[in-house]
């Protein structure tokens, strides 16, 4: 849900003092008030209550719902297995948008590592070779993971449309460490609507002869529209290798709407939307311990996920892997 307010400017100058190395960090900050209750205190000095308990929400049918508002000035792409907004000034998406079934984490195919050109975007698309000797890897925004229900989705994961530069560390660390906490999600809430995206400004690196954008920092926004605990919850991340718990860079929906200027889950009715993105509670999501390994001097997680986690879903399947 957007507002208009001059929080925007405020927001802007945060993302401006981030890009230039100021270290600031976009993690809410768990707090209790004197009178006992839980707060979320936010870099821009606001505060947002930890649950919202006396309004139940109630799901209702809604055709499309992972789909951010489209602006006139979006080019978007609809694939089988997501949407996508690309960036011809930047040349990478601006978001990708779809649902991930619990169904849908079995693994059909395996991952094909086959990089092409989307089909369905005529210009401004990225080559291999602007990747190559960069020092980025090319990572997924709809990871081939996400996508291992079908030939035709895992081989529309690899279009190099659904590709940022990602720092190696970031890609193969606390980025696959996120991806995998999604797919435990959709397993653990039968399904998840999932919105993974760049923050793009002026002045960023470029890679290759088409020029890619470098992000600074991706965001993903994951909305539990399933009963009984109907809930949202987002991630800003730089790219950059980390050891943090996932955790650290929980935000509001809110937050990233503010950054990026995108209505998230805009077709929820207008209460649903105020409450599922203005509170994050933590404590409602389940959390995976993901193994870590040292890779050539990189921190990347385990490919393979079981039932050695804390879960509502102890069942052991054979799940997609990859990032």
């Amino acid at each position: 849900m957007i507002h208009d307010n001059n929080l925007m400017s405020r927001f802007w100058f945060v993302i401006s003092f981030l890009i230039l190395g100021g270290g600031f960090s976009f993690a809410q900050q768990e707090a209790t008030t004197a009178d006992g209750k839980k707060i979320f205190i936010y870099p821009d000095g606001t505060w947002k209550p930890a649950t919202d308990e006396n309004i139940r929400i109630s799901p209702v049918p809604i055709s499309g719902l992972e789909l951010p508002e489209i602006r006139s000035s979006d080019d978007v792409i609809y694939h089988t297995g997501y949407t996508l907004s690309y960036n011809q000034n930047y040349h990478v998406a601006n978001w990708v948008a779809y649902e991930l079934t619990a169904e849908e984490t079995v693994s059909v195919v395996k991952r094909n590592d086959k990089f092409i050109p989307d089909p369905l975007l005529s210009s401004g698309t990225a080559s291999n070779a602007d990747y190559k000797g960069s020092g980025y890897d090319r990572g997924h925004l709809a990871p081939s993971a996400d996508m291992c229900f079908s030939y035709q989705t895992m081989a529309e994961s690899f279009y190099l449309s659904n590709m940022a530069p990602q720092n190696p560390g970031f890609n193969r660390g606390i980025w696959s460490k996120l991806e995998a906490q999604v797919r435990q999600w959709a397993i653990d809430d039968k399904a998840v609507y999932v919105v993974t995206g760049t923050i793009l400004t002026k002045g960023l690196p470029t890679i290759g002869d088409n020029r890619i954008t470098v992000p600074a920092y991706f965001y993903k926004v994951i909305l539990d529209y399933t009963e009984p605990d109907i809930k949202g919850i987002a991630f800003i991340m730089p790219n950059e290798g980390s050891k943090e718990a996932l955790q650290r860079y929980a935000v509001t929906i809110d937050s990233v709407e503010k950054l990026t200027g995108n209505d998230f889950f805009y077709q929820l009715p207008d209460e649903q939307e105020r409450i599922i993105e203005s509170t994050v509670d933590l404590s409602k999501w389940s959390w995976i311990s993901t193994k870590t390994r040292s890779l050539n001097g990189i921190q990347t997680t385990s490919s393979w996920e079981t039932a050695s986690r804390t879960s509502k879903n102890h069942d052991v399947f054979l799940r997609c892997y990859g990032i």
